[in-house]
Order: C-alpha cells, then sequence, then structure tokens
C-alpha cells in the first residue's frame, strides 16, 4: 500500500518539501517498471494528464511517446538498485523537448530535485540567518555603564571559574623595596672588597685581579712622628697653683 508524507499539503505549489514511497514495490523495482512505479496513483509528483498516461490506456509502448507533442515522463538515469532519476518536459516536436523538473527516486523514496533558484535562495536565506542568529547571541553578552563602557560578560566563563579549582598563590620572595636594598648592599660589598679573580668567558681559567696597594710612608718619617709625641710628653709641666693660705684664729 502506498504511503504518502505530506509537509505542505495537497494543494501547496512547492513539492519541495514531501516525498512518497510506495514499500510493497521497493523489492521489485528496476529500469523496467520504474515508470509505472512512479505513475501511481497515489504519487503526488505525477500528472495524470501526460502523454504517459495516454500511452498506458492505449497500451501502447514508451517510443509513441517521440511521435506526441505535451507533457511526459522519462527515465533519465539509472544506477541499480538504489537511484533513479526521471526527467518531466515538455515535447514540442520529434527533437525538441524543454525540461520542466528532475525527480530523484533513492531506495524508492521519490523527492523532487530543486531548481537553481531555490538552492541559491535557500543557501542564501540560511546564511542570513546564522549572521543574524550570531550577532543577536553576541549583543546578549554585551555590557555598557557610562563609568565604565563596554565590556562583554560570558556566561560560560563565570561557570568555568566556578568550577576551576583554586590554586594557592605563589609567595613571593621578597618585594620590590627588599629586592633593592639587598643590590645595594651587594654592590657597596663589591667595592669593599673586589674579586681576587675574574673569568673573561665561561670555561675559560680564571685570571687573578691585580690589587694596587698604597704606597708606605718611608722608615725616616715614621720614627720622626713616633718621637715627636716623646718629646711633647717630656716637656715640664706648668707649675701647680697654690691653694688659699689657711685662716688662723687671732689671739686675745
Amino acid at each position: 500500500m502506498a504511503s504518502v508524507d505530506f509537509r505542505g499539503g495537497e494543494n501547496n505549489e512547492n513539492l519541495l518539501g514531501i516525498s512518497w514511497v510506495d514499500s510493497g514495490l521497493v523489492p521489485i523495482l528496476n529500469p523496467g517498471n520504474v515508470l509505472d512505479y512512479f505513475s501511481e496513483r497515489s504519487n503526488p509528483f505525477y500528472d495524470r494528464t501526460c502523454n504517459n498516461e495516454v500511452v498506458k490506456m492505449q497500451r501502447l509502448s514508451l517510443d509513441h511517446l517521440n511521435q506526441m507533442v505535451g507533457v511526459e515522463y522519462i527515465l533519465l538515469h539509472a544506477q541499480e538498485p538504489i537511484l533513479y532519476i526521471i526527467r518531466k518536459q515538455q515535447r514540442q516536436s520529434p527533437t525538441q523537448v524543454i525540461p520542466l523538473a528532475d525527480y530523484y527516486i533513492i531506495i524508492g523514496v521519490v523527492y523532487q530535485a530543486p531548481d537553481l533558484s531555490t538552492v541559491i535562495s535557500s543557501r542564501a536565506l540560511s546564511a542570513v540567518h546564522g549572521i543574524q542568529s550570531a550577532f543577536d547571541e553576541a549583543m546578549s553578552y554585551c555590557r555598557y555603564h557610562p563609568s565604565k563602557g563596554y565590556w562583554w560578560h560570558f556566561k560560560d566563563q563565570e561557570e568555568r571559574e566556578k568550577n576551576k579549582p583554586k590554586s594557592k598563590k605563589k609567595e613571593e620572595p621578597g618585594s620590590l623595596f627588599q629586592r633593592h636594598r639587598v643590590d645595594t648592599l651587594l654592590l657597596d660589598l663589591r667595592s669593599k672588597f673586589p674579586p681576587t679573580f675574574y673569568q673573561p668567558k665561561p670555561g675559560e681559567k680564571p685570571i687573578p685581579v691585580e690589587v694596587k696597594k698604597e704606597p708606605e710612608p718611608p722608615t725616616e718619617i715614621v720614627k720622626q712622628e713616633e718621637r715627636e709625641p716623646a718629646a711633647k710628653s717630656s716637656a715640664p709641666t706648668a707649675p701647680a697653683s697654690k691653694p688659699p693660705p689657711e685662716k688662723r684664729a687671732r689671739l686675745q
């Protein structure tokens, strides 16, 4: 029994949204009977006023279609047992026809092939819908405040931050002030105690540094300086001041 899947209704001129299949005849479908399968009365794609119906009623062969004028159906391509393509065309003479529509049958299911304008309009509509949806979603994440300006607020980011395990903050070994003070002390120590060796390049032998010593004063000057404090110490000291005389009591 035939089964029909109508999405737009029988009176709808656009047949791109419907399909038809007769599950009872699908196992025996072949290039010889595919036109009879397509001409079933329950098939919404079949026009009963076509020349195929006249030839069928008169029990003539399909070769007589070339001698007639009007709408007809022919088998355009067959790839057994899956794919069959049937064309609907307007015959004006034995050598001149105008294609009207193509139908492809895949595993017994009949579909109408869309024309170029329908394909372009459908793709353009899908692209516009996708772009509009992207803009709408982007605008839902946009925030504005007079003091802050514009920024993005994503809900997924908040959930990720909540679910993300909190990592312990690494303590800094020292503040910038402490590091600066340490560097100053090291430079001061280096200036007071310069290194005795230096290495020009890694891997080379260290070279001793020549330390400049201050010239020692001559021995005569040293002896003279030692004598001067001794002479000063042997100089006569000033006489000590005498205490005031004691007061004696008067004799009466």
